[in-house]
């Protein structure tokens, strides 16, 4: 449907979002072949753009019948590019890793009857469109494709409940009729056929939690700004995913912006504003440029803008590109930038949903948060309420990175185990180094031991562990960690990102991360633990915000978990992980090395000698310690010492 028509048929009534959701459908389930190729920017990075082009010559020269468009991303971020076949008659297909070369290859084993499926990552013989419930099955087929794999077999995808990412992956996110297809915004319809409190106290029901970080019980944030006195009133998506690593937000802006905007659509009918703000990071051009995108849209068809949905509610939104300060995740912080301010934390009591933006109230929800919104109002609280457990209701999505087999981005209801997330989902570890620590919650969240691995995923658990849910980052680390190295490697962002407003942040973890240094360097001297904890301690009770409220999370739980660690660097002068630099020293065994030479393509110092075929040496006047050698070694010939 062009821009023009949307114009001049918008959308006020279920009805109306059948006929689109119908010419939707007609584009998600062609007769002929469509090709989808995954264009998030994990795709892009991989090389989506060169496996799109090759797709779009091949189709034209082999004069194939057929579709192709863009996707976001499914989460299996390390399998990318992917590009989905969905065929005629037949299901969906999925290939991963694929190249020009390996694409042209596929699309020609097609053209001739016999589909090559040696890249075949998984097949889908069905979905569901999570909106309304409804199960959209493939027509089967014998065409040689019986033995890919489904996609719900696979470990990765097996234990995922995606709700949040429910059209990542297999809509355009540039077509509000293929996202309208699979159910958006069912939830707004209803909603606002609802009086205000009732969708207030739908939500409250459902016990759905903010997913940014801290937890708090969405709908008494929207029930305070409800009651507050004032005419005017603000709503804010709060986009600014600071944390490294992280890039679940990301995804879901570049992948489904009509979830995000439909969660929005309902949370200011529920509180009365008509104004709302999407604050998002400049370092997101493809997210920025997708939900402006989707903003246009949904303008066009009369979902945004003036009597949606002919019921006299009227919103507008409006993007707000940050700086990339990591303090603006703070939701203080992000007022004050929308505002135009320096994004520095302000004391609370009073709350932005009493005195928020320009003073008003103000509602501030993350990406995941509003995301949730749609499906709860379309399917109802105790639908929602069912998954998760009992006090941690529905899904939230992690960033599940590091020594695993598998990464990507990973949708589960709450209450999962983080041995399920390692070992089922994760595929176990990469490498030949056994599990060490997980890390949850980003540079401001806790290293949690092996020991503790079916600790369930929820926010009191983590947090009773010394951790947090955080935004949803999920570091896997094994033995070759320095855990003393790991809180150093935090504390320099975070003492970095501090806003130096109140002296607790901005000295106190400047003063940590000197001793961290200190340590790590060899020159750690007795009480120097005792003082970390005290500052760590002083540090997390008075900072004003949330970043120094948690920056040394990273610290205490290293401290408690891995106190070991530091009193070797310390009293013995070692690390036991053989990182740090200046307590290791490196040798070659001559009896395991094979000559191969890739130590001294590598040494920068000069340090490796040695003739080709027979067992090279180390000179340490020469080595720095940088272990690149080590690196690159196929033996394990390079060995600390």
């Amino acid at each position: 449907m062009s821009e023009a028509a949307l114009n001049s048929n918008p959308i006020r009534s279920a009805q109306d979002l059948d006929r689109v959701a119908a010419l939707g459908k007609s584009r998600l389930y062609p007769d002929r072949l469509k090709i989808s190729v995954g264009s998030a920017s994990c795709g892009i990075a991989a090389g989506a753009r060169k496996v799109e082009a090759a797709i779009r010559e091949a189709v034209q020269t082999l004069g194939l019948d057929a579709t192709v468009s863009r996707t976001g991303c499914i989460g299996f971020c390390e399998r990318e590019p992917l590009v989905d076949l969905f065929l005629p008659q037949g299901p969906r297909l999925s290939f991963a890793r694929m190249t020009p070369k390996k694409v042209r290859a596929l699309l020609e084993s097609y053209a001739a009857g016999r589909l090559d499926t040696s890249h075949a990552l998984c097949r889908f013989s069905g979905e569901v469109h999570v909106e309304t419930g409804e199960r959209r099955p493939y027509p089967s087929s014998s065409n040689g494709v019986s033995q890919v794999p489904e996609w719900e077999t696979l470990g990765f995808f097996r234990r995922q409940q995606r709700i949040i990412l429910r059209n990542c992956g297999s809509i355009d996110p540039e077509s509000v009729q293929e996202a309208i297809a699979r159910g958006a915004y069912r939830g707004a319809v209803r909603a606002l056929k609802m009086p205000p409190e009732r969708v207030v106290q739908e939500v409250l029901a459902s016990g759905l939690r903010g997913r940014g970080g801290a937890g708090f019980p969405t709908g008494r944030k929207w029930e305070t700004a409800r009651q507050a006195d004032s005419d005017v009133k603000y709503l804010v998506c709060n986009a600014d995913e600071g944390d490294p690593g992280a890039f679940m937000d990301r995804s879901v802006l570049e992948g489904d912006p009509h979830a995000v905007l439909e969660g929005m659509i309902i949370g200011a009918y529920a509180i009365g504003a008509h104004e709302a703000f999407v604050y998002v990071r400049s370092e997101y051009p493809l997210a920025v440029s997708t939900l402006q995108h989707a903003i246009g849209e949904a303008e066009a068809c009369g979902l945004l803008g003036e009597n949606i949905l002919g019921s006299g509610f009227s919103l507008r939104v409006r993007i707000r590109r940050g700086a990339g300060a990591f303090v603006c995740g703070e939701e203080t912080s992000l007022l004050a930038s929308i505002e135009g301010h320096a994004g520095e934390p302000r004391s609370r009591p009073p709350f932005p949903a009493t005195h928020g933006l320009w003073g008003k109230p103000t509602v501030i929800n993350n990406v995941k948060t509003w995301a949730s919104v749609g499906p709860i109002l379309s399917r109802g609280a105790s639908w929602y309420k069912a998954l998760g457990t009992k006090d941690n209701h529905g899904t939230t999505v992690f960033s599940l990175v590091g020594a695993v087999k598998h990464t990507g981005l990973v949708e589960v209801p709450l209450g999962i185990s983080l041995r399920d997330m390692v070992h089922e989902i994760g595929g176990g570890m990469a490498g030949k180094h056994p599990l060490k620590a997980i890390q949850t919650g980003g540079p401001s969240g806790g290293c949690i031991p092996a020991s503790q691995l079916d600790l369930t995923v929820d926010y009191e658990k983590l947090s009773q562990a010394g951790s947090m849910m955080g935004s949803g980052g999920m570091i896997v680390l094994d033995e070759t960690t320095c855990m003393v190295d790991l809180a150093r490697f935090f504390l320099v962002f975070t003492a970095e990102e501090s806003c130096g407003k109140c002296t607790p942040c901005r000295e106190g973890t400047k003063h940590m991360l000197r001793i961290l240094e200190r340590i790590c360097k060899g020159q750690g001297v007795p009480g120097d633990l005792e003082l970390l904890e005290e500052l760590a301690t002083t540090v997390k009770a008075a900072s004003l915000c949330g970043l120094g409220g948690s920056a040394p999370n990273p610290v205490l739980t290293t401290l408690r978990y891995f106190r070991s660690e530091y009193e070797a660097h310390i009293k013995e002068h070692r690390c036991p992980a053989g990182v740090c630099r200046d307590l290791i020293r490196l040798q070659i065994n001559q009896e395991t090395c094979l000559g191969c030479g890739q130590c001294v393509k590598v040494c920068a110092a000069g340090a490796v000698s040695g003739k080709r075929k027979q067992p090279h040496r180390i000179d340490p006047a020469k080595c720095t310690s940088c272990g690149a050698c080590r690196q690159v070694c196929q033996t394990g010939s390079v060995q600390v010492v």
